[in-house]
């Protein structure tokens, strides 16, 4: 089910004009606060009627204002997601779980689902409690939860972690890793946070100053230069996904991925299991010659594709190494020393500690 958004409004210091096409998996709709993200969620589920615009999904014309089409938020069939929960303290988490299949004559369905549901989301065991006995994570899984028993033809989810502490976002993610991969739903998904885009997007459309700058899979879109701009540059880095092959004695499990064998701190899954990994364009030097002597463990052969001068001092570096592409920021003082060019053979140097385990998620 294909979503297709076109979208022209226009604020006071703000002109948006919006245009992609987002196919099924999680489509992460990034950049900066006051590019237009919620703006663009808020008309796809009819919360706002702009200026202009044409969204279907699925082939169904959800808006079209230049043929007079607007349905209503209830028409549409799309479980949306709020920064807050949103919930019913007056409700148990059961209660408030069928609230909306209640509203939209669905209930006997939705009472079948429910197990299924609670299990992918981890929240059987709430199901008596009310809202004010539960964390932060709690409270958005039931709200996804919410949304998905109403029977939605999609969902959106407007930056459902954002409210959340780290600890609980490590709680959350999981399950919203599971939830691309078993709700069979599309999803729309608006954030600003890279790691969350890194271990959930299937497809990202970047937008900057009201316009969309990148659009594609996840992979191409993070590990393209162009799209940096529609973030903060410092949060640049690339998407690879790697297979477990071993979990080490020392703690240490064993990968491969990026043309060569990988080694981060153990990793909670089986070997021969995918997982996807975000690197931070920060932590990989290059180095001309293989080097020796040094305590980092992973240096991976990689060809310089292009070299992208910053503002500042920095430069952004695309490497391809084996079929999988990674950045990496160096000084631009480093790039002239090194006569660094697109084509030039180097060797990315990674930390094994570098790799955040919230960088490191399940591969779709």
């Amino acid at each position: 089910m294909t979503l297709s958004v076109a979208i022209r409004h226009r604020y006071p210091g703000l002109s948006l004009d919006v245009g992609f096409d987002a196919p099924e998996g999680v489509t992460a709709l990034i950049g900066r606060s006051g590019a237009g993200k919620t703006t663009v969620a808020h008309v796809i589920a009819g919360l706002m009627r702009p200026d202009s615009a044409r969204v279907t999904c699925g082939g169904v014309v959800l808006a079209d204002t230049g043929a007079g089409t607007w349905l209503s938020p209830q028409a549409r069939r799309i479980g949306y997601v709020f920064q807050d929960a949103r919930l019913f303290p007056h409700l148990s988490v059961r209660q408030n779980l069928l609230f909306g299949a209640r509203r939209r004559g669905r209930l006997r369905d939705a009472e079948q689902e429910l197990p299924v549901v609670c299990d992918m989301l981890g929240i059987a065991g709430l199901l008596s409690r009310r809202p004010g006995a539960l964390s932060g994570g709690e409270r958005q899984r039931v709200a996804i939860g919410r949304a998905l028993l109403s029977g939605p033809t999609m969902l959106v989810l407007d930056e459902p972690l954002a409210a959340l502490d780290p600890a609980r976002k490590t709680e959350i993610l999981p399950h919203l890793e599971r939830l691309r991969d078993e709700a069979r739903l599309p999803i729309l998904y608006v954030s600003h946070a890279m790691e969350e885009v890194a271990r959930l997007a299937t497809t990202v459309v970047a937008l900057d100053g009201g316009r969309v700058v990148a659009q594609g899979a996840a992979a191409d879109v993070l590990s393209d230069p162009g799209a940096v701009p529609a973030l903060d540059p410092g949060t640049a880095g690339a998407v690879i996904e790697a297979v477990v092959r071993a979990q080490e004695a020392d703690g240490l499990t064993r990968l491969a991925g990026a043309g060569g064998t990988l080694w981060l701190p153990r990793i909670a899954a089986e070997p021969g299991a995918r997982v996807r990994l975000r690197i931070e364009a920060q932590d990989v030097m290059v180095s001309l010659e293989r080097p020796v002597g040094l305590s980092a463990l992973n240096l991976i052969a990689a060809e310089i594709v292009s070299i992208h001068p910053g503002h500042g001092p920095g430069a952004l570096l695309r490497l391809r190494a084996g079929d999988a592409v990674l950045l990496a920021r160096i000084t631009q003082r480093s790039v002239a020393a090194l006569g660094l060019a697109p084509g030039s053979r180097v060797h990315a140097v990674i930390k094994s500690l570098a790799v955040a385990s919230g960088n490191i998620g399940t591969a779709r």
